[in-house]
């Protein structure tokens, strides 16, 4: 195990690795990049003396890597670590973190489009359904999830799936990000710079997820036979499969998923308000 110093630290901040990570994984490690440049800035703020901690301020004082998980092909994916930060008056906050980074979730609804263009009814919200073993599930309802390529589009597991049954092929240029719209982006060195997405356990782990929302309307026909197909029951073996929920039960259906009870906050508010 080799400990180093976190560059750009003052005062020094040692950092101790695990035997099976070195210091220049961890440091171009997106995930890591984001969570100590976000902590350093928060942290900064102190020495304002409007800050609740300026009389006392808190230090980063070390950081323990406990372990991490890779990906195929040897790229970093999932890391555990302790961050001790304290005052002078002996005085901690809570520093264990799952980092994992940011992913999308997409709020994908279609509409027959014989409906009027400016009618909210027979809205459905595409689920998806797959194992979840951290929540002890093999079936949750949930948002896709997923993230966006290089060219744009939206891509991962779920995305195939829609693909596959559907042929809906979803582009950035179609995407509404609803989480920018809602939240404001912070203008001012003098105010915490945080992700624009919605952090689904910040108690713990770093993971925010931009919510992300795209319309699209459909002949009824066709939309009558996804609803048909789309049902949430898998065949044998099938790992993720796709259902339609109508779009005023989708936080009753998917109400245990953070990204749906989210989207639909996301989407009720800035209707209510006349941006979307």
């Amino acid at each position: 195990m080799s400990t180093f110093a976190l560059p750009d630290s003052h005062p020094e901040v040692p950092v101790h690795l695990t035997s099976d990570l070195k210091k220049d994984q961890l440091l171009s490690f997106p995930a890591f990049k984001n969570w100590i440049a976000t902590l350093k800035h928060s942290l900064a703020l102190q020495k304002n003396k409007s800050h609740t901690f300026h009389s006392s301020p808190y230090q980063l004082r070390k950081i323990d890597i406990q372990s991490v998980d890779f990906f195929a092909g040897g790229r970093l994916g999932f890391l555990k670590l302790k961050a001790e930060i304290s005052n002078d008056d002996g005085e901690s906050l809570p520093g264990s973190v799952f980092l994992r980074g940011g992913s999308v979730g997409m709020m994908l609804i279609l509409q027959p489009d014989d409906v009027g263009e400016n009618a909210e009814t027979e809205k459905q919200v595409i689920l998806t359904l797959q194992p979840r073993i951290p929540a002890g599930s093999l079936s949750l309802p949930e948002l896709p999830a997923g993230m966006l390529d290089d060219s744009g589009t939206f891509s991962g597991g779920a995305a195939k799936e829609i693909s596959e049954e559907t042929g809906l092929e979803i582009s950035e240029d179609e995407l509404i990000d609803m989480t920018k719209l809602a939240l404001p982006s912070s203008s001012s060195d003098e105010e915490e710079q945080l992700q624009q997405g919605v952090y689904p356990s910040p108690g713990g782990c770093d993971e925010f997820v931009p919510i992300f929302l795209w319309q699209k309307r459909v002949p009824r026909n066709t939309l009558k036979e996804w609803q048909g197909k789309l049902t949430g029951l898998r065949d044998h073996g099938e790992k993720i499969t796709l259902m339609l929920c109508p779009l005023d039960m989708v936080w009753k259906v998917g109400g245990r998923d953070g990204k749906v009870l989210a989207g639909w906050a996301l989407y009720e508010g800035l209707r209510k308000e006349g941006k979307i």
